[in-house]
C-alpha cells in the first residue's frame, strides 16, 4: 500500500476541517450539545441493537449526500441490499452528510406515487461513525457515494478523520484504545468515489453508461446531468472527471456529452455548443441524470417540463431546465425512463455502474493510504 506523505496529510486535513461558524449564545450553544448528545445515544441504540441481532464484527458505512425523493430512497434501499449481498459478513448502513437533506426527509418533504407522505429518518456520518464505534466493530469500510472525489467527499474523509481522532462533541465515552486498535490493525478503510481514477473508473463508468444507452446514441444526442462544483469549491480539482468522462463516452460514440449544474463551462449552454460544433442542431436529445440518485436536480433542473422551468425573456437563465433549454433551441427532449417508472434513474439504480462502486469498497485501502485520488490534477 502507498503511505501517505504526513505534512501532505496535516495540510489537507486542515483544509477539509475548517470550522463553520454561526452565531448562538451561550444558552444555544448548551441546547446544540445536549441534542448532539441525544442523537448520538439513538444510534448508539440502533447500531448497538443491529450488532447484538446479528453478531457481526464488521460494518460498512455508506455515506451519500442524500435526498428527499421517495424514489430516492428506495434507491438508497436497493443499494443498501446490493451491499448486504456482496458483504454478507457485515452489518450495512447508509447515511446522509446533507443536513438539509437530513431535516426534509425527517420532515417529509416529498411524496410518493400515491401522493402519501414519506418521512425517513436519516443521519449524519458523526453520529453514525460514533455508533459504530460505540458498537466497537473490529472492521469499518467507509464508501463514499459520491460520483466525483470533489468537495461533498472532502467532507467524507474530514468526518472520519475526526471519528479517529475521537473528537466529536459527546464522543468521550469512546474508547481511545479502541481506536487506537483500529489504526494499529489497519482495520477503517475508505471507498472512493465513483468517478475516482480517471484511467481505470472513468473508462469503466462509460462502458457501463454504453451498454445501457448505445441504442438511444444511435438516434440522437444523449445528455448527462452531473452536479460539480464552482471553481471556489473545485476540491482536488474533480471537476475534470466530467470532462474526462465526456471524452472516454465520445470514444464509444460521438453523441455522448456531460454537462453539470454548477462546473463553470460546462452548463447546458456549454453542452449545446459542443453539440453544435458536431453538427448536431436538432433531433432527438436523450437526458439523463449523472448522479447517485435522481432528486431535485434530476426532477427539476433537469426534467422540468413546462412554463414553470422556461423563461422566454431568459433563455440563458441557470433556472431553466434542460428539457426546456433543448426544447426551445430546436431539439427533441427526451427523459428516458424504464417502462412503467414515472422518475429518471439515478447511477445507483444501474447495476453495472453500481458494482463500481461495490469494486471501490472491495478493494478499500486503510485510511492512511487513501491518498491516491486525494491529489490535484496536474
Amino acid at each position: 500500500m502507498k503511505k501517505i506523505k504526513s505534512f501532505i496529510l496535516g495540510a489537507m486535513v486542515m483544509a477539509m476541517v475548517a470550522p463553520v461558524f454561526t452565531a448562538c449564545g451561550d444558552d444555544d450553544k448548551s441546547e446544540t450539545i445536549n441534542n448532539l448528545v441525544s442523537e448520538y445515544e439513538v444510534n448508539d441504540k440502533m447500531v448497538a441493537a443491529q450488532k447484538a441481532a446479528s453478531k457481526k464484527d464488521v460494518a460498512v458505512l455508506l455515506v451519500a449526500f442524500g435526498s428527499t425523493w421517495d424514489n430516492a430512497f428506495k434507491a438508497f434501499d436497493k443499494t443498501k441490499a446490493a451491499y448486504e449481498a456482496a458483504f454478507p459478513e457485515a452489518d450495512v448502513y447508509v447515511c446522509f452528510s446533507s443536513d438539509i437533506c437530513i431535516n426534509r426527509a425527517s420532515a417529509g418533504e416529498n411524496v410518493d406515487d400515491n401522493g402519501k407522505i414519506v418521512k425517513r429518518d436519516y443521519y449524519e456520518p458523526r453520529y453514525l461513525l460514533h455508533a459504530i464505534g460505540a458498537a466497537k466493530y473490529s472492521k469499518i469500510y467507509v464508501q463514499s457515494l459520491q460520483v466525483i472525489p470533489g468537495e461533498e467527499f472532502a467532507a467524507v474523509v474530514a468526518s472520519v478523520k475526526k471519528f479517529m481522532n475521537n473528537g466529536y462533541i459527546g464522543s468521550a465515552h469512546l474508547d481511545d484504545k479502541y481506536l487506537e486498535k483500529l489504526a494499529d490493525d489497519e482495520a477503517i478503510f475508505f471507498g472512493m468515489p465513483l468517478l475516482n481514477d480517471p484511467d481505470t473508473d472513468v473508462p469503466e463508468v462509460a462502458k457501463q453508461l454504453n451498454a445501457i444507452y448505445a441504442s438511444e446514441a444511435a438516434q440522437g444526442a444523449v445528455a448527462f446531468m452531473g452536479h460539480g462544483n464552482p471553481d471556489s469549491y473545485d476540491t482536488f480539482k474533480a471537476n475534470v472527471r466530467y470532462t474526462q468522462l465526456e471524452e472516454a463516452l465520445q470514444k464509444l460514440n460521438p453523441n455522448y456529452f456531460v454537462g453539470t449544474v454548477d462546473m463553470p463551462d460546462n452548463y447546458k449552454q456549454d453542452v449545446k455548443e459542443r453539440m453544435a460544433d458536431k453538427g448536431i442542431n436538432d433531433g432527438k436529445c436523450y437526458l439523463h441524470a449523472l448522479m447517485s440518485i435522481a432528486g431535485d436536480h434530476a426532477h427539476n433542473d433537469m426534467a422540468g417540463q413546462g412554463d414553470e422551468y422556461w423563461n422566454a425573456e431568459d433563455p440563458e437563465s441557470e433556472d431553466n431546465s434542460w428539457f426546456e433549454y433543448f426544447k426551445n433551441n430546436g431539439y427533441e427532449p427526451i427523459v428516458s425512463m424504464p417502462a412503467g417508472n414515472k422518475h429518471p434513474l439515478g447511477l445507483l439504480e444501474l447495476p453495472g455502474v453500481l458494482q463500481v462502486w461495490i469494486n471501490h469498497t472491495k478493494n478499500a485501502e486503510f485510511l492512511e493510504d487513501a491518498y491516491h485520488s486525494m491529489y490535484p490534477e496536474e
